[in-house]
């Protein structure tokens, strides 16, 4: 063997050992996807691709900025529409009602409220007395309502629980962070995520990026965990509370990771100061140099890492008697970053339990810098099947195992 061929080897194994350790920060792993046709009622026709076995449905449409869903004590959808991306006061609650599994879709789709400041999440409660209540977050404050079954209308008056700062667009540090995502555990405390105001500061107000967790009645709130830039997706899997997180965006266009992570109990998540990045936690060179505001040793792993803004937003877990497609595996919407030439995104991931990696599941939202849709909240409706909002399209859709 020559010299030279001796060094070109060389450096070939230097090159393959390169790419096996220092992998990129999400590392989505690709299954055969199918397309499927989506047509819609205002003439846009395109593809979604699924895995073998899966097909999809338009459930409801003629929908604006369609959010996330929770089910009633009586069985019903309730799902959020914040309007537009706007800070804004014209949100609604509709009600799915009577879905047709020949058709595919729902045949009644009812306001249940309106007039709303960007309402994202809703949840129900059952108390101890056997009291159904109705709660929904927005911007500024938290709100309960009891709730009475095969209802139109919220019952009464509401009660508020909680109040959140209201700055929007306007905010000096360039908030954008509306939301707020409400969970109710098997504890019988209610958690509620909100985002932080900024990109990258130190906050003033002690409430920006943590979960709060307060009684059903809004008494003993308290924070449950911190660091967590905006994290809007939020959900009980098997008695456990995770979360979806996104990174800042001072970093660049590869880094930090956006994250699912399992929100633990005092537990700080790093913003502003330490940004995950594939499985390791860094210090921000901005915020916190040295590591003299945080040692990030200190800082709560997330359990998956996605590509640097991704965007995850609603996540749902579909538990081991689900067939194998979906068995032990979490889906997660990827909303999809706001830069459309990144690309990244706009897609519905799997990961299977125990995994740190994301897996296609739906794809199609962008193609070709159009695009088609932007993933919001995934929602169990029935064996291997679930429905999607899109709150790009103001579409529900219904992917099922045929």
């Amino acid at each position: 063997m020559s010299p030279f061929e001796a060094s070109t080897r060389q450096l070939t194994v230097i090159l393959t050992l390169v790419a096996l350790f220092f992998v990129p920060a999400a590392s989505q792993t690709t299954t055969t996807l199918n397309p499927h046709r989506i047509s819609l009622a205002n003439g846009k026709s395109f593809n979604l691709n699924l895995p073998e076995g899966f097909d999809i449905a338009v459930a409801a449409q003629g929908l604006k900025r369609v959010r996330f869903m929770s089910k009633s004590p009586d069985n019903r959808i309730f799902v959020t529409d914040m309007f537009n991306l706007t800070d804004n006061k014209r949100g609604v609650v509709y009600v799915l009602d009577e879905f047709d599994p020949t058709a595919k879709r729902f045949k009644k789709v009812t306001q249940f409220m309106s007039g709303l400041h960007n309402p994202n999440s809703v949840a129900f409660y059952t108390d101890k007395d056997g009291t159904d209540w109705f709660y929904l977050p927005l911007t500024d404050r938290l709100v309960r309502y009891r709730y009475e079954k095969e209802s139109t209308k919220p019952t009464g008056q509401s009660q508020v629980l909680a109040t959140f700062p209201d700055y929007g667009l306007g905010y000096k540090y360039g908030g954008w962070h509306l939301t707020r995502t409400i969970a109710i555990g098997p504890n019988d405390k209610v958690y509620v995520s909100v985002g932080s105001s900024c990109n990258g500061c130190q906050e003033k107000e002690e409430v920006r990026a943590t979960v709060v967790e307060m009684d059903p009645d809004g008494k003993n709130q308290r924070y449950y965990s911190r660091g967590l830039r905006n994290a809007v997706g939020l959900k009980f899997v098997e008695g456990q509370l995770y979360a979806t997180n996104m990174g800042s965006d001072h970093l660049g266009l590869d880094k930090p990771a956006d994250t699912l992570v399992k929100i633990l109990e005092d537990a700080n998540y790093g913003w502003p100061y330490c940004y995950q990045f594939g499985k390791k936690v860094f210090a921000d060179p901005k915020f916190n140099a040295g590591e003299k505001k945080l040692a990030c040793d200190k800082v709560t792993p997330a359990i998956v890492s996605f590509d640097a803004h991704s965007s995850p937003l609603g996540l749902e877990f579909f538990d081991s008697s689900s067939g194998p497609e979906l068995r032990d595996s979490f889906l997660v919407a990827l909303h999809g970053s706001t830069r459309k030439s990144l690309g990244r995104g706009y897609r519905v991931s799997r990961v299977r339990k125990g995994s740190s990696r994301a897996e296609d599941f739906i794809t199609g939202f962008i193609n070709r810098g159009i695009i088609n849709g932007r993933p919001a909240d995934i929602f169990k409706f029935g064996e291997d099947s679930f429905l999607l909002t899109d709150d790009n399209a103001g579409v529900i859709y219904y992917v099922y195992k045929r």
